[in-house]
């Protein structure tokens, strides 16, 4: 009998979703920096790349880019933010803007291949890419857009907590209880 191997996306899709929906209560102006900063480097960064290099041993291009890409985002962010507080490399909210606008690019090219995937995982990516042209918006002068894109991104991340569920919960009933849809291509 093959032994059963746990679904790293599941961890992923927590770390993700629960560090995008800290820096949006954040963004939206109801709670500090600080947790988001450690959720950065632990949840949505170290445990991400974790479940980014899982996904690579069960031959998984999307899961392994797309987890260990978006687990570097976190703590490259993270990176910023103390480099900034500790006033040793400062970063203008435009060098933020460019940071941002290069994650843009790198989102719309996973949204395209998460057509491919399934309809849950296509929403979850096309609101992650309105939300960082927002927040690319929001950093070149038109910073209520960075308050916008934190609502935006509130519902991108919970989408990423109902794949996270789905894995979860379709697994030990044995069903489908929470459906993610067939691709879009």
């Amino acid at each position: 009998m093959e032994k059963k191997m746990g679904n790293p996306a599941a961890v992923g899709l927590a770390g993700f979703g629960l560090t995008t929906l800290l820096l949006q209560f954040h963004n939206i102006g109801i709670m500090g920096l600080g947790p988001v900063v450690a959720m950065g480097f632990i949840f949505g960064g170290l445990a991400q790349m974790i479940a980014g290099f899982q996904e690579q041993k069960l031959g998984n291009n999307f899961g392994y880019s797309a987890f260990t890409a978006y687990g570097s985002f976190w703590i490259g962010l993270g990176i910023i933010w103390m480099l900034n507080h500790f006033n040793i490399y400062q970063s203008s909210t435009t060098d933020v803007g460019f940071f941002m606008l290069a994650w843009t690019l790198y989102t719309a090219i996973m949204f395209i291949a998460s057509l491919r995937v399934h309809k849950a995982m296509a929403i979850t990516f096309g609101l992650l890419l309105i939300g960082f042209i927002l927040l690319v918006l929001g950093h070149f002068g038109y910073p209520i857009l960075n308050k916008v894109a934190g609502y935006e991104l509130i519902f991108c991340a919970l989408a990423a907590w109902y794949m996270m569920a789905a894995i979860i919960i379709n697994d030990l009933a044995g069903k489908v209880v929470l459906p993610v849809g067939k691709p879009l291509l």
